[in-house]
C-alpha cells in the first residue's frame, strides 16, 4: 500500500472476483437502501441464488430490528462467508488506484476507489480534519455496524466522498487515459442498476497526478481564497457524500485497535472509498423524505407541528403528488416547504423564520422530540417521491417530502455552518447508489 499522508489518501490492494462473469450477481446495492421495502431484498436474493456475492458478506438494513438471535446468527454468517471467500480462491488481487464510470438514468458519474486515512476523519460537529462529515451523525447507529465490522477479515465499501474540484483536475485526466488502462469489470447491475466499469490506474504518472490535484486543492492560501473566507480555516479537502455511519465505524474500530497497540501500520487505519468531484455533472443531489410509522391515533400531529413553530405556520392545499413537488420546490431561504401525505390526501406546509437554515432542519426538530415523545413507532429515511407517497398514504403512517439542496452550496455550508441536519440528502435515488463490488483485506 503506497501512503500519500499529507493528502490522506493511500493506493489499496483492492480484491475482485477472479472469474469476470460472476460480477452481475456479486454486486449487490447498498446496505442501506429499501429499508422498509423488504421485497426488493427478497428479488435481490432469487436473482443471486447460490452464486457468490456481496449480498452474503453484508447487512441490509431493511433486517436490523429481527430479533437479537437472529442478527447474531446473520453476522456469524457474514464473516463465515467472507473467509470462505477469501479461502476459496474466489478473489483475484490488484494493487492500484481504480477509476469508475457508473451510468444510470443516462448519466455516466465518474469516481476513484482509493483508502481514506482514517486518522484524518473526526464525524464530531466542529471537527477541522482534512475529512469531515457532511451531516450529523446518529450515534446509535454505530454499535450494530461495529458488531458486523469488528472480527471481519473483508470491507467492502458503498462510502461516497466528495472533493470540490471545479477544474475537474483528479479525475478528468484519468477519464482522459481509460482507454489505455486494463479494464478490470464491465457489466450490467441487477435491480435497474445501471451498467459499472472500472479500469486500473497503473500507469505511475496518472497516480502522481491525482496525488499532485489533490495537493493542489489542499493548498492552505488557494483554499482561503477559493471559498473567500472570513477568517483563516483549516482545509476541507474529503466531505462526505454516502455511507458517513460505515466511516465512522471504521474509525471506531481503528481507535479501538489504535489504543489496544495497533501501529500506524495497521489495514485498520485505512478505509476503501470512492472519491468524487461533486461538480460532475451527473452527479445530482437529492433529497431525502420522511415517512412516520404507526403514529399514535389520538395525536394530531399537523396540529402538533402548528403550535411547535407558534404562528409562523401555513397548510396549503394541493391538488395531488405532482403540485406537492412543484410547491415545496420553491422553498427559500426564509419560507420553508414542507410537504405532507397521508391516508388522507396530501398538503404543503410553510414555516417562515423556522430558525433553522434549510427545510430539513425544520422538519427534523419538530420530528426528534415526537418520535421521542412516542408520537410514531418508528421514522424512516427514504429516497423517490413516490416512496414517500405509497408509505405514507397506508393507514397510521405520514410521509414529509422535502426539496433537494444545491451542490455547489456543499462545502461553503460546512466551513461556515459545520455539519448539516442529519440525512439532508442523498447522492442520487436508491437505484442509483454505490454496488459493493470491490473489497479490501483488513484482518
Amino acid at each position: 500500500m503506497r501512503k500519500f499522508e499529507s493528502v490522506g489518501i493511500a493506493v489499496p490492494d483492492v480484491l475482485l472476483p477472479a472469474d469476470a462473469n460472476a460480477a452481475q450477481r456479486w454486486a449487490v446495492v447498498a446496505c442501506d437502501q429499501y429499508t422498509s421495502q423488504p421485497e426488493y431484498w427478497e428479488q435481490v436474493k432469487k436473482t443471486v441464488g447460490s452464486a457468490p456475492s456481496t449480498l452474503n458478506i453484508i447487512y441490509p438494513e431493511v433486517f436490523l430490528n429481527e430479533p437479537e438471535a437472529d442478527k447474531e446468527n446473520r453476522i456469524r454468517s457474514i464473516h463465515r462467508s467472507m473467509r470462505e471467500y477469501l479461502d476459496g480462491g474466489l478473489f483475484e488481487s490488484r494493487e492500484g488506484l481504480i477509476y469508475v464510470e457508473r451510468t444510470v438514468e443516462g448519466r455516466t458519474r465518474r469516481g476513484l476507489m482509493a483508502c481514506i486515512d482514517l486518522s484524518a476523519y473526526d464525524y464530531n460537529r466542529g471537527s477541522t480534519t482534512l475529512v469531515r462529515a457532511t451531516e450529523g451523525t446518529i450515534l446509535e447507529r454505530i454499535p450494530p455496524r461495529v458488531r458486523i465490522r469488528k472480527g471481519a477479515p473483508l470491507e467492502l465499501p458503498h462510502i461516497l466522498i466528495l472533493i470540490d474540484d471545479p477544474a475537474d483536475s483528479m479525475i478528468g485526466p484519468l477519464q482522459a487515459a481509460r482507454n489505455g488502462m486494463k479494464k478490470l469489470y464491465d457489466f450490467e447491475l441487477m435491480q435497474g442498476g445501471g451498467h459499472l466499469a472500472g479500469f486500473l490506474v497503473d500507469d505511475p504518472a496518472l497516480e502522481n497526478g491525482v496525488i499532485d490535484a489533490l495537493k493542489a486543492l489542499s493548498d492552505p492560501a488557494g483554499f482561503q481564497a477559493r471559498y473567500d473566507l472570513p477568517q483563516k480555516m483549516p482545509v476541507l479537502l474529503f466531505a462526505v457524500g454516502d455511507g458517513n455511519h460505515s466511516l465512522a465505524t471504521a474509525k471506531a474500530i481503528w481507535e479501538e485497535a489504535k489504543a489496544n497497540g495497533a501501529g500506524p501500520d495497521s489495514p485498520l487505519r485505512w478505509a476503501l472509498v470512492e472519491l468524487e468531484n461533486v461538480h460532475d455533472n451527473a452527479l445530482v443531489f437529492e433529497p431525502i423524505h420522511r415517512v412516520l410509522f404507526d403514529v399514535d391515533s389520538h395525536r394530531h400531529i399537523l396540529d402538533e407541528f402548528d403550535r411547535f413553530y407558534a404562528s409562523k405556520v401555513k397548510r396549503v392545499p394541493v391538488a395531488d403528488l405532482a403540485a406537492m413537488k412543484a410547491l415545496v420546490a420553491s422553498s427559500d431561504r426564509r419560507t420553508h416547504r414542507i410537504g405532507t401525505v397521508c391516508e388522507k390526501g396530501c398538503m404543503v406546509l410553510e414555516v417562515t423564520d423556522s430558525g433553522a437554515g434549510l427545510p430539513v432542519g425544520t422538519l427534523q426538530a419538530f420530528l426528534d422530540p415526537f418520535v421521542k415523545g412516542g408520537g410514531a413507532r418508528e421514522i424512516d429515511y427514504v429516497h423517490g417521491a413516490d416512496v414517500v407517497d405509497s408509505l405514507g398514504r397506508k393507514p397510521g403512517n405520514v410521509g414529509f417530502f422535502l426539496p433537494a439542496m444545491d451542490k455547489n452550496d456543499l462545502f461553503r455550508s460546512v466551513l461556515l455552518d459545520g455539519v448539516l441536519p442529519r440525512k439532508t440528502f442523498s447522492m442520487g435515488e436508491a437505484h442509483e447508489k454505490r454496488f459493493y463490488m470491490e473489497c479490501r483485506r483488513i484482518g
